[in-house]
């Protein structure tokens, strides 16, 4: 793949135990080195995680409305001005060129590359999305005493392109993208109402059991991410996957796209309780300065 700039006299890479007991702001300033470019699961616990998607201004506008048409695998969390890198809703000095750890770059619909910076690649027309994830919700599943095992692990999570069609918008349209976690029957059903409290992060799951009613013909096969492990008296559980947009970018093939690498996400400033539609004083502010 691509050499990006700061892949240049980059410093020692980082192994994903270093980010242990860091906050949001510091873990962004080893991704903005080049230090690491792997997942972000579990990283600075309790920050509200995003999915990014980067295009020209010419096809913003549509992909707002697939947006807008298909919140629980895309729950916009975040928007730039056009031209800007900064992410100011998101978190004091983000900069969506360089602190995601990796990125993948899109050329009519064909994945090109994958870098860990794209300032050379910055477009005075382009406009930045971050999309919920995930990541955000799985810290309330593991302090309510649910496992999850590529955390434990250290794998990314397995995703997959499913026969749930999203609702089109302009050029943009094609099949859901789920992650899937192995769950016992009973943590399944806690992890289902625990989730669903998180709107802004896909909600509860879309499916729990047999993949093949989704479309997925081999669990031990995902699209994006890694295999993962099943044990006795576990059953799949999906949830709305924030890599939808990038099965959506190859029907729509718009010029140039940019998107993390799946897994590899901006952790932002901003709690994830903010986004739990059950705690209380939902409308207190924070400050991501």
């Amino acid at each position: 793949m691509g050499q990006s700039a700061k892949a240049q006299g980059a410093p020692s890479p980082m192994n994903y135990a270093d980010f242990h007991g860091m906050t949001a702001a510091e873990a962004r300033s080893h991704f903005r080195t080049g230090a690491y470019t792997g997942h972000t699961a579990g990283i600075a616990p309790g920050m509200l995680q995003g999915n990014i998607v980067i295009l020209p201004a010419e096809q913003a506008l549509d992909f707002s409305r697939y947006c807008q048409r298909n919140p629980q695998p895309c729950p916009l969390i975040g928007v730039s001005d056009t031209g800007s890198p900064m992410m100011h809703t998101l978190g004091d000095d983000i900069d969506i060129r360089s602190d995601v750890p990796a990125y993948r770059i899109y050329e009519n619909g064909e994945l090109k590359d994958e870098v860990s910076d794209i300032t050379h690649l910055w477009r005075d027309d382009f406009v930045a999305f971050a999309l919920g994830c995930s990541f955000s919700f799985e810290d309330a599943l593991i302090a309510d005493g649910i496992p999850l095992r590529h955390i434990d692990q250290n794998r990314t999570v397995g995703m997959y392109v499913t026969n749930i069609m999203t609702e089109p918008a302009g050029p943009f349209s094609g099949g859901t993208v789920v992650s899937m976690r192995p769950l016992q029957i009973k943590d399944a059903i806690r992890a289902s109402a625990i989730c669903a409290r998180f709107p802004h992060a896909h909600g509860q799951p879309v499916h729990i059991g047999d993949p093949a009613l989704i479309g997925i013909a081999d669990i031990d096969a995902p699209d994006w991410g890694d295999k993962t492990e099943f044990r006795d008296g576990e059953v799949p559980v999906f949830w709305a996957c924030g890599v939808t947009p990038q099965n959506a970018v190859r029907s729509a093939k718009p010029p140039i796209c940019i998107t993390h690498a799946p897994g590899s996400m901006l952790v932002s400033d901003v709690p994830a309780w903010a986004t739990d539609s059950k705690r209380p004083n939902t409308n207190t502010t924070w400050e991501t300065k």
